[in-house]
């Protein structure tokens, strides 16, 4: 980006942002279990702002959308709360056709790190973002709850709590 601001920099966020996040995992760029930490959410942060500058009067909601069908390989239509199913994602996690990796966790933490990114850098959520933003924490939350033997689990859905507050307050 022209301005050299890529990652996630607390000392240049909003500071409505600031105020609503005062919890320090949200501010790491190094910890895979907070929105920007990881290499996808960091990923979703530069793409969401280098769309933003060339794209500064389009409702958010459109950049939401091709990353959903760019990372996500499907329709916005189908990124809706039938996914939140434990069963089907339960039934994905176990699929060895299918690749939860990129299609709920690289999806979700991309769309997650896409909505909190206009958060930082304005302020705020728009109201039609927020439906889609709920659905990827959501879904986040039950596909960490279902990773068998997985460490991390119980910060990363205590992170996620989190955001579900913060996107309620948005």
């Amino acid at each position: 980006m022209s301005n050299g601001f890529n990652g996630i920099d607390k000392n240049k966020a909003h500071e409505k942002a600031v105020a609503l996040i005062p919890e320090t995992f949200f501010w790491s760029s190094i910890d895979d279990l907070a929105p920007f930490g990881s290499d996808e959410g960091y990923t979703a942060l530069v793409e969401y702002r280098e769309w933003r500058m060339t794209h500064p009067d389009c409702p958010t909601l459109e950049c939401l959308q091709w990353v959903i069908e760019s990372v996500g390989e499907m329709t916005f239509a189908d990124y809706n709360e039938n996914l939140l199913s434990p069963q089907l994602i339960a039934e994905q996690i176990a699929d060895d056709d299918f690749d939860d990796q990129q299609y709920i966790y690289t999806l979700d933490v991309s769309i997650i790190a896409t909505g909190f990114g206009q958060l930082v850098d304005e302020g705020n959520i728009d109201a039609a973002n927020k439906r889609i933003i709920r659905i990827a924490v959501e879904r986040q939350l039950v596909w960490s709850g279902l990773q068998q033997g997985w460490t991390y689990a119980t910060d990363y859905i205590a992170n996620l709590e989190v955001l579900r507050r913060v996107l309620e307050q948005a």
